[in-house]
């Protein structure tokens, strides 16, 4: 049975930052690559994201309409800067709206299924704010697919934990006054982009930032992990479990000075595997191609089915 969802299109391929972008196609390719090379290969489902009507709809509620109308005018323009960081380009919005359906779609399928997928998409989306896009991201992909999995009859509380690197901005700034969304977030401190202080706690004591510091490894995460982020998210008890799913804590990436291993992501999944099975993972930072695909390969072995010889 083909029992772990990947949603996933090349045309997420056609955002087109440059060569020389550390947020560019080569990541997804080396990603698709390792994948369909992985020993149980044949347990993923990979599944194009849908052409959604209400896509835009969901963008425009958590984006300042200005904001969309601008960015689509940009990439229509053939493309350019939102900041010294991040690059669109002729196809820019159109794709960002394909990510954001990828993950709307990752809702929709693991409430289906009760079971996790990935979302594995670009752009990233968790800096993006209300009223512009920054640090490479376009929309506020795990913000929206929060929002819209409490419209879905089945799901009464969100939580969204974010182990990316840097502080999710724009997701905390965009679910923080609602009492139904819990977010979490590990990322080095000081780093980009200055937010989530451990004394920001949301409107509704529903925001728990957890800044770690530069050379932190496995061993730094696991009591915090342990002793504050899992018993909070077990207190919370989200019908729904969103991952930021970033992968530049790694000790290879260049971006950044965490010390993780690509095993870690499979530690880290376990953990939340113990909240709840219903899990999207949904792709955000990681620039260095092997620890990336490393990395979501121990993000997802974890969730996969049992082998007919390991069950018995």
């Amino acid at each position: 049975m083909k029992a772990f969802p990947v949603i996933y299109s090349d045309q997420f391929l056609s955002h087109d930052t440059g060569s020389y972008h550390p947020e560019n196609a080569g990541r997804l390719t080396a990603v698709t690559a390792a994948l369909k090379q992985a020993s149980w290969s044949a347990q993923l489902d990979w599944r194009s994201p849908s052409d959604r009507q209400d896509t835009t709809d969901w963008v425009e509620r958590m984006h300042n309409p200005r904001y969309v109308a601008a960015l689509k005018q940009l990439c229509a323009a053939g493309g350019g800067h939102l900041d010294g960081d991040t690059v669109v380009s002729a196809r820019s919005y159109e794709v960002a709206l394909l990510a954001v359906s990828a993950w709307l779609d990752g809702v929709d399928q693991v409430m289906q299924t009760g079971r996790p997928a990935f979302a594995l998409v670009r752009p990233p989306g968790h800096h993006a704010v209300r009223d512009r896009g920054m640090g490479f991201c376009l929309f506020a992909n795990a913000a929206i697919a929060a929002h819209y999995g409490l419209t879905l009859p089945a799901v009464q509380r969100v939580a969204i934990l974010d182990w990316d690197v840097h502080h999710g901005n724009g997701t905390q700034a965009l679910v923080e006054a609602n009492p139904d969304i819990f977010y979490a977030s590990f990322h080095q401190s000081p780093c980009y982009p200055g937010t989530g202080r451990s004394q920001e706690t949301g409107l509704h004591n529903n925001v728990l930032n957890v800044p770690m510091a530069a050379g932190s490894t496995l061993s730094d995460y696991q009591p915090l992990f342990e002793q504050q982020v899992i018993p909070a998210l077990q207190t919370f008890q989200p019908d729904l479990l969103i991952v930021s799913a970033g992968y530049d804590a790694n000790q290879a990436d260049p971006l950044a000075n965490i010390s993780l291993r690509p095993a870690d992501y499979g530690v880290f999944t376990q953990y939340c595997l113990n909240v709840t099975p219903r899990i999207l993972f949904g792709l955000e930072g990681g620039y260095d191609y092997a620890a990336l695909s490393e990395s979501i390969l121990m993000t997802i072995e974890p969730c996969l089915s049992p082998s007919p010889a390991a069950a018995g």
